[in-house]
């Protein structure tokens, strides 16, 4: 009995742990042909880029520039390129901590099939791991009325997320099996019943058990990883437009926010 529990407890603990690691999307951009090289705060009003000695370039709503606390002269051409410039920004960032969301809760439905299948009674537990990683990246992403992101956000926060994320899953997956022990046995009887006692049958339905998980998941995080990939595409095409802005208005040179590997 003690080797069915272990091997139940490992075919639990590896579905999780690996649904998550597998399909869900890191916080790094170690894929893309760019990278994050200052940060950027957009708020309705506006977009300001910060590099690292805190030099600081506002982008207003209405176009306008202002370095340090300093306005910069436009003309129209110049002006229409920068506003065009701080509508894909603002359009294309946010979708970062959307997919970052759609990845948590992807490794909820693995979670989830888990406490079903072995009727785990403290799914509050469970739950609690994905409600306190979505308010981790909502608090990482969104901060007093704004959206933050670049190079500081993926130093700070990118890359140990998917550890503490892994680790927390595993605690939590530990304790509904010490605090599910009973039922959880009732499970295993039920199914060794079903099996006609037969170990490797046994063995067997907890490995189709870890590919239907896999299966119902996988569909869903192609879908993630593609709109990832899309979006890495698009951080690219801003890139390129990031260089002719900077080359029509010099001043922003020191202020773009990617650059290329």
């Amino acid at each position: 009995m003690n080797k069915i529990i272990l091997l139940t407890a490992a075919t639990m603990m590896s579905t999780t742990v690996a649904a998550h690691e597998q399909h869900t999307v890191t916080f790094n951009d170690e894929n893309c042909e760019v990278e994050f090289q200052n940060d950027v705060r957009i708020t309705p009003d506006n977009l300001v880029i910060t590099t690292a000695s805190h030099a600081t370039a506002e982008i207003t709503s209405q176009g306008t520039l202002t370095l340090n606390g300093d306005i910069i002269p436009l003309n129209q051409q110049q002006q229409a390129m920068l506003t065009q410039y701080s509508e894909q920004l603002r359009g294309r960032l946010p979708q970062v901590a959307n997919i970052a969301f759609e990845g948590i809760k992807l490794a909820g439905v693995a979670l989830n099939e888990v406490a079903t299948t072995f009727n785990l009674t403290n799914l509050d537990d469970i739950h609690a791991v994905i409600n306190d990683f979505e308010t981790q990246v909502h608090g990482t992403f969104y901060q007093q009325g704004a959206f933050v992101m670049g190079k500081q956000t993926f130093d700070d926060f990118g890359s140990n997320f998917d550890e503490q994320f892994s680790e927390k899953v595993e605690t939590v997956i530990k304790g509904a099996m010490m605090q599910s022990i009973g039922s959880l046995l009732v499970t295993i009887g039920t199914e060794m019943s079903n099996s006609n006692g037969d170990m490797s049958a046994f063995e067997q339905r907890m490995e189709d058990f870890a590919t239907q998980i896999e299966t119902k998941v996988t569909q869903q995080a192609k879908a993630i990883e593609q709109k990832a990939d899309s979006l890495c595409g698009e951080f690219e095409q801003i890139a390129h437009h990031e260089a002719i802005v900077a080359n029509a208005i010099p001043e922003m040179s020191a202020y773009q926010l990617f650059k290329f590997k």
